[in-house]
């Protein structure tokens, strides 16, 4: 079923089938592609006939072993810090954009990664300054509209930019997007070629709402203060006319990839039961929130197996010194509530949750499983669930257990999809 979720959201017969794409009229294209996804989706343009592609960026990870696109030149920036690459590859993206201009077309494919993958810092500030403010939020848990909303105002491609550069452009997205507006175009890739309804004062607020302001790099602070003063010029706001002439599709986003896993469950003979919501908050609440609500639904149905369905992205705040991911850890803190022993329900119950892009965070694992058998095994293997959530230390839990979901990279990236099963009666 998490395989069907991902497969549903494969980013190369994604982009052949866009409905945009006939708009180009064979104008010369430049092209952008950036993110997670970026490989498959500039290989997409490949199964289009007709494209004029005069050149291209594909700034993301190399997937599979297929070559890289005819005219695309390739700069695999760092994630979840941008590095010099990400800086090289967001200076070029600017460059494509201003050629773009004389008579062409921007055609950006975008998708999950993009905001570290094209990183160009504003000017007077430099990477490390950029990046050390956003590792900051990242640890304290901040959303991906408060992350989005500070890398805009310190950066010269994200918040309308690129595209102000362009004057045009048509923008193919698989968005993992889900709060607090799903897909929204400003949020998706830190909003590239799309009006920015934040400000500088809200970034600044964000910074001042997360902790003291001296934790963070002092000329990024300062650089904030200046623009909320009106000192520094705002990012494209809605009505700008540099950004009329966008075309906005959404290839692809968290329903997609639950409808390819619902359709398989069916199959499979399971009534389903999908979470419309996204998940979000704190993956230790929302994974034990997730358990308790896929045992419910299954006691309330006659059906022999039930399978509860979920997606969104949650954040971790770092306590510990243990390696994990949100995934993990929304995993993790499942196992107390489907302990079999402690339920005495008679209703087995086995739990995943995965990154759709195959990495949680810095690890080696899309994420992992539980059942209704975890906590007794960790209790043989001398494991605490409690005390490594306590610790952040998810990896190391599942590793010794074994159920660890390892895919590597799959090329694609719409957020989190978890699935429950539940039984009736004994297995």
């Amino acid at each position: 079923m998490l395989r069907a979720a991902v497969e549903a959201v494969e980013p190369r017969r994604l982009v052949a089938s866009a409905r945009a794409l006939p708009a180009l009229d064979g104008r010369p294209l430049f092209v952008i592609a950036a993110g997670k996804a970026a490989w498959p989706m500039a290989s997409g343009l490949a199964d289009v006939p007709g494209l004029g592609i005069e050149a291209g960026l594909l700034a993301g990870p190399r997937i599979g072993a297929g070559p890289l696109p005819a005219r695309f030149e390739w700069i695999a920036g760092g994630h979840p810090r941008p590095d010099a690459a990400s800086e090289a590859g967001g200076r070029r993206a600017l460059a494509l954009a201003r050629q773009s201009r004389s008579g062409g077309a921007l055609l950006v494919l975008l998708s999950g990664g993009a905001s570290s993958l094209l990183a160009v810092p504003a000017p007077g500030l430099t990477l490390d300054d950029k990046g050390a403010t956003i590792a900051a939020l990242m640890d304290e848990g901040a959303g991906i509209a408060d992350l989005n909303c500070v890398r805009k105002h310190l950066s010269a491609i994200k918040g309308g930019r690129l595209g102000a550069t362009a004057g045009s452009a048509i923008a193919l997205v698989i968005s993992d997007v889900h709060t607090p507006i799903e897909d929204d175009p400003a949020v998706i890739g830190s909003g590239p070629v799309s009006p920015d309804g934040t400000t500088f004062t809200d970034a600044l607020s964000i910074l001042r709402r997360t902790g003291p302001l001296d934790r963070f790099p002092r000329a990024a602070v300062a650089y904030l203060e200046r623009g909320a003063r009106g000192g520094v010029e705002e990012t494209p706001k809605p009505g700008d006319p540099r950004l009329t002439d966008v075309v906005y599709e959404i290839l692809a986003n968290r329903h997609t990839a639950v409808a390819g896993a619902a359709r398989m469950a069916r199959e499979l003979g399971c009534e389903v039961h999908v979470i419309a919501e996204a998940t979000r908050g704190e993956a230790r609440e929302a994974g034990a929130a997730f358990a308790r609500t896929a045992l419910d639904t299954a006691g309330s149905s006659d059906a022999p197996r039930v399978c509860v369905i979920g997606s969104g992205e949650t954040t971790v705040h770092v306590r510990g010194s243990g390696v994990g991911g949100r995934n993990q850890e929304f995993a993790l803190a499942a196992v107390a509530v489907l302990d079999g022993s402690a339920t005495g329900a008679g209703r087995p119950a086995v739990l995943a949750s995965v990154g759709t892009d195959g990495i949680d965070g810095p690890t080696d694992a899309a994420g992992a499983v539980v059942d209704s058998s975890s906590a007794a095994r960790a209790r043989r293997a001398a494991l605490d669930p409690g005390a490594a959530c306590a610790r952040n230390a998810s990896y190391d839990f599942f590793e010794a257990l074994g159920d660890l979901i390892k895919w590597g990279p799959t090329g694609t990236n719409v957020g989190d999809v978890h699935v429950a099963l539940v039984a009736r009666g004994q297995p």
